[in-house]
């Protein structure tokens, strides 16, 4: 045994060492050995003190890890006595003489055991630790006391499901240790202690309260660290509890506030200090904006000069003008901190907060002689148009052109004489053109276009000439395409002559970083452009072609891949018959970037454009673009199909790699996080979409991909590290079925078993609102494709689970947000917040009710037993006191259960007639409408039962009809859906109405010109009298055909009849019998608006559809 032991040590000693080879043949040796036999060896080393420091601290590291990965492999196997030694041996390990670094790494491997000996009941198995942890504690021994802390601090749910029971002994402990005057370390320990118990109580309130006395001794110790600056982990304490326990920390905001800014304010403190301390007040009003508004403005009032102030903080860079390779910002700058910290203050504490503060403070920076003050109060305006939007949108004038005697305007700017200025310039031209489209477009096109142009032309400083372009993408892409042809020659002139300039440029010197953005500038005027844009393809698109075939260099990849963007888009803009002649070559050398089937790397930047044109072309030529597929299907499944590189990391090993750009961590609390290697997940995404564009546009002709593409996109409906691709996922489904359908049901039913219980899983868990509302079209789209019976009886069942989860989860959002309203912290900017929560929730409610429209439309009669289990949720959102929202998809929900179950809707008439006839006089148009639609269906599909409570319905339609707004923007179609009602009473079910009484009323409603769905019945019913030779309708002699006639040409002018469709054959032969009266029908012609003549010409010649 002792010879094991000492063959172990010479294994931990290669483990140490700094040759690679021994290092992994060492790793290797150590991996193959049992688990039974590491654990001893590496406790017995832990034990050892004539062992080295450095072998004993890595046994504590492994065995730690052991005990992460595979303590339940090993530890219940063991028998109850060599359990009963191992953990006291780990105890007693604990107490040896021996380094505080070995001892915390020794503290964790109890933490792990602990950890893991809380069962899934929480029922604590290790009680001699919980008794070990209050005698370390108590104990006159710091040392001990430290160690308790920390171990307390890793594994702070220790105490399992009788930790109410001990809730004042760990206050106590708490308390002590946070007020013992002698021992700095304690201390320190006591506050991550508090933190993380704290943590893992986010939402239990009653913690909160009772420890809220220690928060104060807490902040001394803070504070105390902060003067030491020697380790900022109790700053960064503080910020994990101002994001995820802000209410914690209300009863000390000031205080809390005060420290930062103290921090903040003091030049003479570490950068890395003020940031952090920065960080804590930012992320404070993010996660309780309300709270700080309320309580800490005076302190928001100094931060924000304060944070104007660090975003002048920059670098004098000689080459920074002419600098061809753009590298990152190091994201840890004074400015660029600040700069984030100011959109971040702006979105959390909203505009009417912030603005004012840096509208304070702007125009003095604008008017410094110092560039450096000059470029930060620019970039401040680009950072808080996102959370300043509306207040800034009404000072866009102000802002843009100055105030004479008060501020400059911005475009001014765009003509400073110092090129970094003139950069910040664009800068905030391009963010606000992003924020504030299309307004500022229409109010400074005249203004912006030109210094622009003029920028570009600054070919001293290609850094701010291709920020200038930047600039006019940003402007062109929101830019409304009548405002942008008109200055589209003089644009085109001059990123010609660039183009050719920077062309000539590159092939002298090399230089490519106006050329790359002159080329993305490009293919935005032609996206916006579009067909305007034939004029220039001639001139423009062998030069680009040329590039794309030439520019082979690694150097040179992202210029190739702008291009190839470039002559996609203007592929797309130009259309199909200009684009085809090229069409053909373009795909040619776009195919060639993968080169006889080798793959592009994971961050090769050409992946993505690539993947968009093909994508682009593939829409301009339609059925063409199928020659293709078998060239482009497997890059883009390649690229699809990409699996990230994932890692489960302990804190410890977390230090190494928290600042890789290419990782993003999320921490799983006590001591993991996982981490997922970002690099190539946007092109997986963009990739997943391209596949759903080719099923989409090619159909029947994708059909032989659809089996390998949808075993790709079903499992990715939980690929939970990028909502894009399970968003793709998603809106694949209906169109992959769709394509299979020319390959037989069998295939299709196949198909369909296989999506069905992971598109239903996926609205179980899917945990962003943006994905779930594809899912619920998904899944409309999937049952409509399909038809009645794609779901059996199991797959129902599921679905209705998931349906009342959804309508459960409903009601509960909107209980939440009454509670809010009356939070201490409630004002108009949460009621704003509230409202768009609202929002939200109604977007839910209305794609569950796409489901029920898509189930109702497919199943009809035979699905209402199914509907009975989740009806009461419906009847519920008709309750009086429920918002208006909820009226609206109540009945949009029963106006289907009338039109597609017809009389057996009877069995619900005590649920809707009610709320249709109360609801018709509702104040929202919304839900008028929704009203006035039911009244309508009730009549065509209800039957004869029905025919006393239509009659009753019809004095009130009459009075929305009449009101004298009525036919107002915001009215128009709950009016157009009651005069369809009252068309359909009449037509379909009037047995009690008189109605000769009401078809005066009636003609004189028309035309209906804005609901294209209820004029066909309007115009229908109207050709149905006409043809009756009604003479009500008809007049005396005839005298009502010239009105008539008026009728249907508005409802040609206006598009509320198309003359190519099948409906509209009977109008148009009644307009050709009184055409045959030449007389009688110039006379009427000459009589209506030049406008309504040509709408009649364009109807009476167009060949209907076939």
């Amino acid at each position: 045994m002792a010879a094991d032991q000492e063959q172990f040590h010479v294994l931990l000693s290669t483990l140490l060492s700094t040759d690679n080879n021994v290092r992994s043949q060492a790793e290797e040796t150590y991996s193959n050995l049992p688990i039974e036999s590491k654990v001893s060896h590496l406790l017995a080393a832990i034990h050892n003190a004539s062992l080295g420091e450095e072998s004993r601290q890595m046994s504590a590291v492994l065995l730690r890890r052991l005990f992460s990965t595979d303590f339940s492999e090993f530890f219940p196997k063991l028998p109850p006595e060599s359990q009963a030694q191992l953990k006291e041996q780990i105890l007693l390990g604990i107490q040896l003489d021996q380094s505080n670094q070995l001892r915390h790494k020794v503290c964790d491997v109890a933490s792990e055991v602990a950890r893991n000996l809380i069962d899934d009941d929480g029922n604590n198995q290790w009680p001699e630790f919980l008794q070990f942890l209050f005698q370390c504690a108590n104990a006159p021994n710091v040392i001990l006391k430290e160690a308790a802390l920390q171990m307390f601090t890793s594994v702070p749910g220790v105490f399992g499901n009788q930790q109410i029971n001990y809730l004042d002994l760990i206050k106590q402990m708490l308390q002590q240790s946070l007020q013992l005057a002698d021992s700095y370390e304690v201390r320190f320990q006591a506050v991550r202690a508090v933190g993380a118990f704290i943590l893992i109580h986010e939402k239990e309130t009653q913690v909160f309260k009772h420890f809220a006395d220690l928060l104060p001794p807490m902040l001394n110790v803070i504070a105390e660290s902060i003067q030491k600056q020697d380790d900022d982990t109790l700053l960064k304490v503080l910020i994990d509890m101002a994001e995820n326990t802000p209410k914690y920390l209300r009863p000390q905001l000031l205080p809390i506030f005060d420290i930062c800014t103290k921090v903040f304010s003091d030049p003479n403190t570490m950068d890395s200090w003020r940031q952090l301390a920065l960080e804590t007040m930012v992320t404070l009003s993010e996660m309780a904006p309300a709270m700080v508004r309320k309580s800490a403005n005076t302190y928001i009032e100094q931060l924000v000069p304060l944070i104007l102030h660090m975003m002048s903080d920059l670098e004098e860079e000689e080459e920074w003008a002419v600098a061809d390779e753009l590298l990152d910002e190091d994201n840890d700058c004074n400015n660029v901190v600040a700069e984030a910290a100011l959109d971040r203050l702006a979105c959390g504490l909203g505009g009417k907060t912030i603005l004012p503060l840096v509208t304070q403070n702007i125009p003095a920076m604008l008017l410094s002689a110092d560039w450096k003050q000059r470029h930060a109060a620019l970039m401040a305006l680009s950072a808080v148009g996102e959370g300043c939007n509306k207040q800034m949108e009404t000072m866009l004038p102000q802002i843009m052109d100055g105030v004479a005697g008060v501020m400059n305007g911005v475009l001014g700017y765009l003509q400073d004489p110092h090129p970094r200025v003139r950069y910040a310039a664009c800068n905030a031209v391009g963010q606000m053109s992003t924020d504030f489209a299309p307004i500022l477009q229409k109010k400074f096109h005249e203004r912006v276009i030109p210094a622009l142009l003029m920028l570009l032309d600054d070919n001293g400083n290609p850094r701010v000439q291709a920020h200038a372009g930047a600039a006019l993408v940003n402007f062109s892409e929101d830019c409304p395409k009548h405002i942008l042809t008109g200055y589209l020659d003089g644009m085109m002139a001059r990123l010609e002559g660039i183009l050719t300039a920077k062309f000539k440029e590159l092939v002298e010197k090399g230089t490519k970083l106006v050329l790359e953005q002159v080329v993305t500038t490009i293919a935005s005027v032609a996206d916006t452009a579009e067909k305007e844009f034939i004029a220039y393809y001639d001139r423009l698109m062998p030069c680009l072609k040329y590039i794309i075939q030439n520019a082979n260099k690694d150097e040179l990849k992202l210029l190739r891949g702008k291009t190839i963007e470039c002559v996609s888009l203007i592929g797309l803009a130009v259309g199909t018959e200009k684009f085809l002649p090229d069409a053909s070559e373009v795909m040619d050398l776009l195919l060639k970037t993968h080169g006889e089937g080798s793959e592009l790397p994971d961050d090769d930047p050409q992946t993505s454009y690539l993947i968009s044109a093909w994508s682009r072309i593939c829409k301009v030529l339609g059925k063409r673009f199928e020659q293709y597929l078998p060239l482009v299907m497997g890059p883009v499944m390649r690229t699809a199909s990409l699996k990230p590189e994932v890692a489960l990391l302990d804190n410890e090993d977390m230090q190494g790699v928290e600042g890789d750009v290419d990782w993003q961590f999320v921490s799983l609390g006590e001591q993991q996080n996982f981490g997922i290697r970002t690099a190539g997940l946007e092109d997986k995404a963009a990739a997943c979409m391209m596949l759903v564009c080719y099923a989409r546009e090619l159909k029947e002709g994708f059909a032989d991909y659809t089996e390998q593409v949808v075993k790709l996109m079903v499992p990715m409906l939980k690929f939970y590290f990028h909502d894009g691709v399970r968003t793709a996922a998603a809106e694949s489904l209906p169109y992959l079925l769709q394509c299979a359908t020319i390959k037989g049901p069998a295939f299709v039913e196949g198909m369909w078993r296989y999506v069905a219980p992971e598109l239903l899983n996926s609205l179980n868990t899917e945990p962003e609102n943006d994905v779930l509302y594809e899912i619920l079209a998904s899944l409309s789209g999937c049952i409509e494709t399909l038809g009645a019976g794609c779901l059996d009886k199991e797959m129902m069942d599921e679905l209705l689970k998931i349906m009342n989860k959804l309508l459960t989860e409903h009601f509960e959002r909107s209980q939440d947000r009454q509670k809010k309203h009356l939070d201490e912290d409630y004002d108009e900017v949460v009621q704003e917040q509230l409202e768009d929560e609202e929002t939200d929730d109604i977007f839910v409610l209305s794609k569950i009710s796409d489901v029920l429209h898509s189930l109702f439309t497919t199943y009809r009669e035979t699905f209402l037993p199914f509907f009975d289990q989740i009806c009461s949720h419906f009847v519920n959102l008709l309750l009086p006191q429920r918002p208006w929202a909820d009226h609206q998809w109540g009945l949009c929900i029963f106006d289907d259960v009338i039109e597609f179950t017809g009389p057996a809707c009877v069995k619900y008439q005590s649920f809707f007639l009610q709320p249709l006839a109360v609801y018709i006089k509702d104040k929202m148009p919304e839900v008028r409408q929704a009203a006035a639609y039911g009244w309508g269906v009730l009549a065509e599909f209800g039957g004869e039962q029905f025919a006393g409570e239509l009659a009753k319905a019809i004095p009130h339609l009459i009075e929305l009809i009449a009101d004298p707004e009525s036919r107002d923007m915001r009215n128009i179609n709950p009016t157009e859906n009651a005069i369809a009602a009252v068309t359909k009473i009449m037509k379909y079910n009037a047995s009690a109405i008189n109605l000769d009484e009401l078809l005066p009323i009636w003609f004189s409603w028309l035309p209906v010109v804005e609901d294209a769905d209820e004029a066909p019945h309007v115009y229908g019913y109207l050709c149905d009298l006409i043809e009756q030779n009604n003479q009500i309708i008809l007049g005396a002699g005839n005298d009502n055909v010239p009105r008539i006639i008026s009728i249907f040409a508005e409802a040609f002018y206006r598009e509320a009849l198309d003359a190519s469709k099948p409906e509209s054959v009977r109008v148009l032969n009644i307009i050709r019998q009184v055409q045959s009266n030449e007389q009688l029908f110039q006379g009427i012609l000459s009589a209506l608006r030049p406008e309504l003549q040509q709408a009649l010409h364009i109807a009476l010649h167009t060949p209907p559809a076939c």
